[in-house]
């Protein structure tokens, strides 16, 4: 199973405008929160030809850094799925990323364990400049590659869509690279935003219940799709999974709703931990 860019926007994350910002870190709009959120998932709904009986794990989300210093995300997610007569996986995916704060340089680490036996390693680094993005991989093989100047980064898109959700904006089309899976897979995504949640109104009944800080902040519920980009287009196109949450202005996201097509999982946050956010120089 694969949240890293959702939690990255639901982020966390869990895990977003309409064109880049080339201004410097500095002068960002949104500030995205540091903080260490976890989230348990079990089986929402199974549905389609794919039947899974139940599903149990936990995801771990620490994110830290700031605008000046750029945003380092830790993220583990353990999940054991069981698709019944005693068929069942146990995945671990571990990932720890690293943006600055003006979307420029990404480096990106991740190795994924199913049944204690890796299934996918990657590592590698983009860096923007006025032609494009230039990604290179040393891992699951040395690579280098060219990607469009328009496409972002997995913190740059969490800021993109609190930026549509703050100017009303219902829907957003992205083209978002995250060094997920085989480390070279670019995703089209596109997120609907739903109408905002003022301070006080649908309190919240997980870990984010009676935060202060939270508390006197909008949300909004949102749902992003992503769709593989190297995918052949026939008709209408499917996404490869959706994810739903509720996004805080300040990029903490509660209420998950992982969406995979054959069955979805929800995530509720079981701890939070708002961390303070380091000063520009």
């Amino acid at each position: 199973m694969r949240v890293q860019i959702a939690l990255q926007v639901a982020a966390a994350s869990l895990m977003a405008g309409t064109c880049f910002v080339a201004a410097g870190a500095a002068e960002a709009a949104v500030a995205l929160a540091p903080h260490r959120a976890v989230y348990d998932l079990k089986l929402l709904k199974s549905h389609g030809k794919r039947s899974v009986e139940a599903v149990r794990g936990r995801i771990l989300y620490d994110f830290t850094g700031s605008p000046c210093e750029g945003y380092a995300l830790q993220f583990r997610q353990v999940s054991e799925i069981d698709s019944g007569e005693g068929k069942v996986a146990l995945s671990d995916l571990r990932a720890a990323t690293w943006e600055d704060g003006d979307a420029k340089s990404f480096r990106f680490n991740s190795e994924n364990k199913v049944n204690e036996r890796v299934v996918d390693t990657v590592d590698g680094n983009a860096g923007r400049d006025s032609s494009g993005v230039s990604v290179r991989l040393s891992k699951p093989a040395p690579k280098t590659f060219d990607l469009d100047a328009k496409i972002v980064f997995p913190t740059e898109h969490v800021r993109r869509v609190i930026e549509a959700a703050e100017a009303g904006k219902k829907l957003l089309e992205l083209s978002v690279f995250d060094g997920s899976e085989s480390g070279d897979k670019v995703f089209s995504t596109l997120a609907v935003i739903g109408s905002e949640i003022p301070p006080g109104e649908k309190l919240p009944d997980d870990a984010a219940a009676g935060n202060a800080t939270l508390a006197a902040l909008k949300r909004w519920p949102v749902t992003i799709s992503y769709f593989d980009q190297g995918a052949a287009k026939t008709g209408e196109q499917t996404p490869a999974y959706s994810i739903g949450f509720e996004l805080y202005e300040n990029g903490v996201s509660r209420a998950l709703s992982l969406d995979y097509g054959d069955f979805v999982v929800a995530g509720t946050m079981s701890q939070l931990e708002l961390k303070d956010a380091a000063a520009c120089k």
